[in-house]
């Protein structure tokens, strides 16, 4: 990965916990890390195929001057996502602030927080079996993509015989690859959350639903956690989830199984 960086940039700006530091304002040095690739720029030699680094600069000047926070934490995780945001050739950012004047009673050149964000990519099964299954998966993928998520590619949609609780309609199902600034959990409440405002209700497990928004696949990752276990536990178990899966990433390897996705779908399919 090829990467763009400045060094110490200097701001004024109003951030801090005392309110005098607010109101008063004062400098601090911000360094950019930006991993890309110049493969394009290389072969064109142009400028338009990169990330202008002088652009880069004013843009962290203004935004960090425009904002008041508390924690430098925070300002820098601000910086992080708004650089990922605006610029689709950064696929990560780190982002250290120095603070020369930190207000804590000693003699020190400064202190300083670093924070480092990245594009995640991520798997998300969609399915409907209540009201007008077509319209309610379009409508969970609008309210999917935003700022902070780009969907990259969408499978075909398909109608499948429900699993566990027999008593029910059929449901569409599709399969989502998104880019994402968030993190695991942060997109798994994102997801909830469009579930919600397509008024799912989970009364009867396995049962109807407008809609079901399962968190697949996030990079390479393996969480095993109370709320959030991915790869999801029972994607190889489940058609209605590889065969939209393997139409658009079939050779995506599934990191507990190491098994392509196609294979995991021939496997099941014999």
């Amino acid at each position: 990965m090829d990467k763009i960086m400045i060094k110490d940039l200097e701001v004024y700006g109003n951030v801090g916990v005392y309110e005098e530091e607010k109101k008063l304002g004062q400098k601090f040095l911000i360094s950019v890390e930006i991993d890309t690739s110049f493969k394009d720029c290389i072969k064109d030699d142009s400028i338009r195929e990169t990330i202008n680094y002088g652009e880069v600069s004013n843009f962290v000047y203004e935004k960090f001057k425009s904002n008041k926070y508390n924690l430098l934490e925070k300002s820098a995780d601000e910086l992080c996502k708004l650089i990922l945001i605006k610029y689709e050739r950064a696929k990560s950012v780190k982002v250290e602030i120095k603070k020369p004047w930190a207000p804590i009673g000693l003699s020190l050149d400064y202190a300083s927080i670093s924070t480092f964000r990245r594009k995640n990519k991520a798997y998300i099964a969609l399915g409907s079996n209540m009201g007008d299954k077509e319209n309610n998966l379009n409508l969970a993928l609008k309210k999917i993509e935003d700022d902070c998520t780009i969907i990259k590619k969408v499978s075909s949609f398909i109608t499948t015989k429900p699993v566990g609780y027999l008593n029910q309609d059929d449901f569409l199902n599709g399969v989502c690859k998104v880019e994402t600034i968030l993190e695991p959990h942060e997109l798994l409440e994102k997801l909830l959350s469009i579930e919600l405002e397509l008024k799912r209700e989970r009364l009867i497990k396995w049962g109807p639903r407008t809609m079901d928004l399962d968190l697949i696949m996030f990079n390479d990752y393996i969480i095993n956690d109370e709320d959030l276990v991915v790869p999801h536990p029972r994607m190889e178990e489940r058609l209605f989830v590889l065969d939209p899966l393997c139409e658009i990433a079939p050779y995506e390897v599934h990191p507990v199984l190491n098994m392509r996705i196609v294979e995991i779908k021939n496997r099941l399919s014999l």
